[in-house]
C-alpha cells in the first residue's frame, strides 16, 4: 500500500559551482536578497549587498550593475530635490541626503566599492521581485519615461506603471549577462525570484508579474552554461505552500520560511567542508552574544578560554576566515 503524501517537496540539487569561504559573493535585488545576505554575513562569508539599495524591478537591477561595471560617478545633475531631501531615481532612499554632497558621497562610494568587488567576485545572486515598472510621466517635473527604483514618496500621479513583456525582459537579462561576463569572465551567475508578494499591484497582477519573471529567467538560464536558477520562489509557494509561512502582512515570508530557503541554499551551494566551518562559526557568533550570569566567575573564564581555543584552531586550519574580531572579543573578556 502506497504511503499518502500531504505535500510536495522540492529537493535541493547540488550545484557544480559551490560557494566557499574563499569566495566573494555579490547579492542584488529585492529585500529577500538582503535576508539571505544577512545570513551569509552572520556566517562570515565575504559578501556585498545591493550597491544601490533594495531594488525590485529588473530594469533598476540591471542599471545598478551597469553603474558598477562602468564605475559611474554621479553628479548634482543626477539628483533631484523633494521634501527637502536630495534623491536619485536609481537608488533606494538610504542613499538620499539632506545635502547634495551627503547623497553623492554615499552613492559614489558605494558604486566604487561595488565596482571593485564585482571585478573580482566569484558569484552574483540576482533576485528579481516584480516585472511591474514605474515610469515618470508628464505630471512630474522630471525626465519623462524614466524608470524609477524608488518613488521617494513622490505624488502617485507622477508615475505610470506598466508590466514588462517576456521578450523585453529576456533581451534585458541577456545583455546584462553578456556585460557581466565581459567585465568578469569567472563570474558564476545565479538568478532567483523573490517569494515576496507585491499585493499593492493586486493578486492577479502579482501572478502576472511573477509569470513574466519566471519565463524570462528560465529562457536566459537555458541559453548559457554560466548561469543557474535557484528556486526561492518555488520553495515557498509550492513546497511550503501555506499562509502560516508568511508574516502577518501576508506579503513577506516569515522567519521559518526564510530559514527553510536558507537551508536549501546551503544544501545546494555549500559542500561538506564549508558546512562544517559554518557550524563552528555560528557557535562562535552565538558565544559572542552569550550573557553570563556571573561575569568573571571561574566557569565564565573557562568558557572564554574554550572559545579562544576554538577560534584559534579554526584560524590555524583556515587562516582566510574573518575571525580576528571574535578572537579579540574573547581575549578582552578574560579577567573581567
Amino acid at each position: 500500500m502506497s504511503q499518502l503524501k500531504f505535500k510536495l517537496t522540492l529537493a535541493a540539487k547540488k550545484s557544480a559551482t559551490p560557494m566557499g569561504y574563499r569566495d566573494k559573493t555579490l547579492l542584488i535585488g529585492s529585500c529577500f536578497s538582503e535576508n539571505i545576505g544577512s545570513k551569509l554575513n552572520t556566517h562570515l562569508f565575504n559578501v556585498l549587498e545591493n550597491p544601490h539599495g533594495i531594488l525590485f524591478n529588473p530594469i533598476s537591477v540591471a542599471h545598478s550593475l551597469i553603474d558598477c561595471i562602468d564605475n559611474k560617478v554621479y553628479h548634482e545633475a543626477d539628483l533631484f530635490s523633494l521634501n527637502d531631501v536630495w534623491n536619485s531615481w536609481h537608488h533606494h532612499s538610504r542613499f538620499s541626503g539632506i545635502t547634495i554632497n551627503e547623497s553623492l558621497e554615499k552613492i559614489n562610494s558605494s558604486i566604487t566599492q561595488g565596482h571593485q568587488f564585482l571585478k573580482n567576485a566569484d558569484h552574483i545572486v540576482i533576485t528579481l521581485g516584480s516585472a511591474w515598472v514605474y515610469q515618470l510621466n508628464k505630471q512630474s517635473p522630471f525626465t519623462i519615461g524614466q524608470v524609477v527604483a524608488n518613488n521617494h514618496k513622490a505624488p502617485a500621479l507622477w508615475f505610470d506603471k506598466r508590466l514588462m513583456q517576456p521578450f523585453e525582459l529576456i533581451e534585458l537579462l541577456k545583455n546584462l549577462v553578456k556585460q557581466l561576463l565581459v567585465f568578469n569572465p569567472q563570474l558564476h551567475i545565479v538568478f532567483t525570484i523573490s517569494p515576496v508578494r507585491h499585493l499593492r499591484e493586486g493578486l492577479v497582477e502579482n501572478n502576472r508579474s511573477k509569470a513574466v519573471l519566471i519565463q524570462a529567467v528560465h529562457d536566459v538560464v537555458n541559453a548559457s552554461k554560466n548561469i543557474e536558477y535557484f528556486p526561492s520562489y518555488e520553495y515557498v509557494i509550492d513546497d511550503l505552500r501555506d499562509y502560516r509561512f508568511y508574516s502577518e502582512d501576508m506579503v513577506h515570508p516569515n522567519y521559518a520560511a526564510s530559514n527553510y530557503v536558507w537551508e536549501k541554499l546551503v544544501e545546494t551551494y555549500m559542500n561538506e567542508e564549508t558546512q562544517n566551518i559554518m557550524k563552528q562559526v555560528a557557535e562562535l557568533q552565538l558565544a559572542m552574544h552569550h550573557k553570563p550570569f556571573f561575569v568573571g566567575s571561574t566557569q565564565h573564564q573557562a568558557f572564554l578560554q574554550t572559545c579562544i581555543s576554538k577560534t584559534e584552531q579554526l584560524l590555524d586550519l583556515y587562516p582566510y576566515l574573518e575571525l580576528n574580531d571574535q578572537l579579540q572579543f574573547f581575549k578582552q573578556q578574560i579577567g573581567k
